[in-house]
This record gives C-alpha cells, sequence and structure tokens, in this order.
C-alpha cells in the first residue's frame, strides 16, 4: 500500500465509523416513540460495520501513527461528527460553551499528535 494512502486511510476510516458509531448511539432520541429493545438491537447492528472499519482503521493506521495519536485523532473526530450530528440531524442549538470545551479537548489531542 503507498505510504500515502496509509497516512490518510485510518483517516478516513475513523471518519466513517464514527458517523456510524454517532447513529448507534444518538440516532434513537430523534424517534423516542421505538421501544428500547428494537432501539438497542437497531443500534447494535448499526455499530456492526462502525466495528468493521474502526478496527482495520486502527491496525492500519498503527504502522504509521502511536496508539495515542491514533486515539486522540479519534476524539477529534468523534467532536466534530457529533456537532454535526446534533446540529443537523437532532436539530440542537450550539453554544459557544460546547464549542469552547470541544475546542478544549482538540487543543488537548494537537498536543499529543504534534509534539511527540
Amino acid at each position: 500500500m503507498p505510504a500515502t494512502w496509509m497516512k490518510f486511510a485510518p483517516w478516513l476510516m475513523l471518519i466513517a465509523s464514527n458517523v456510524f458509531m454517532t447513529f448507534a448511539w444518538y440516532g434513537h432520541l430523534k424517534n423516542k416513540s421505538l421501544t428500547l429493545p428494537l432501539a438497542i438491537v437497531s443500534s447494535w447492528l448499526i455499530a456492526l460495520p462502525e466495528y468493521m472499519l474502526a478496527v482495520p482503521a486502527n491496525r492500519l493506521g498503527h504502522q504509521v501513527y502511536s496508539t495515542a495519536q491514533l486515539k486522540t485523532g479519534q476524539e477529534a473526530i468523534t467532536l466534530i461528527v457529533f456537532t454535526l450530528f446534533s446540529y443537523f440531524y437532532l436539530g440542537e442549538a450550539l453554544k459557544w460553551t460546547t464549542f469552547l470545551g470541544f475546542a478544549l479537548i482538540v487543543a488537548g489531542a494537537a498536543l499529543v499528535f504534534f509534539f511527540k
């Protein structure tokens, strides 16, 4: 696999896996008439593709990045995906305090990622 692909593939796969996981964890909140057992089963079915992307993403990524870099990058991706999901899918308002809190977490991730 080309070196450039090895640097980007894990992040693309982690973005996709985070989209699946965000829907698995929070998607049922939009339709609260869904029974809890059905919400759980649906979430598990949505989470399966997440694992099918996350596990290989981390395997590939570990050839180029440290586990700390992979984890902090994944957390930053999670916050971005969650923010977009919360606003566009759930229709929730975004507050400046949320952005500030997320920015602090992303800053922490940058410390781990860029200052080895």
